[in-house]
């Protein structure tokens, strides 16, 4: 019963301690409604902290794309070496197979070749 007490009474004095605490407010950068500002000044800093905010945004968007370009880029170019090396397989193949195909003609066309057992 002791013990069950004691831990009610930290729960309870650290709820304590955290309410009591300051709570910080963080500012999340994003798009504010300036229009509720009612002063020029603190207006027209609303408006310049949203034309920030969108400038990095578009800076960290470029970099973003960009680096999918190159990437994309450097795909392209092991594609084409890729493909380069299988169109010169293809034409080693292809002339082997004219090989092939005309010593199996040659043969057919050759005279039998007469038994020399007679």
């Amino acid at each position: 019963m002791l013990l069950r007490s004691a831990g009610v009474c930290f729960a309870m004095s650290l709820l304590a301690a955290l309410a009591i605490a300051p709570v910080r407010a963080q500012d999340v950068p994003g798009i504010e409604i300036c229009t509720v500002e009612k002063t020029m000044e603190r207006r027209t800093s609303c408006l310049q902290s949203n034309v920030d905010f969108l400038q990095k945004t578009i800076t960290k968007l470029n970099l973003d794309h960009q680096q999918k370009l190159d990437a994309a880029g450097r795909q392209i170019d092991a594609l084409k070496t890729t493909v380069a090396g299988l169109q010169k397989m293809l034409g080693d193949l292809q002339a082997a197979q004219a090989k092939i195909a005309e010593d199996v003609k040659k043969k057919q066309d050759a005279p039998p070749p007469k038994d020399a057992a007679k």
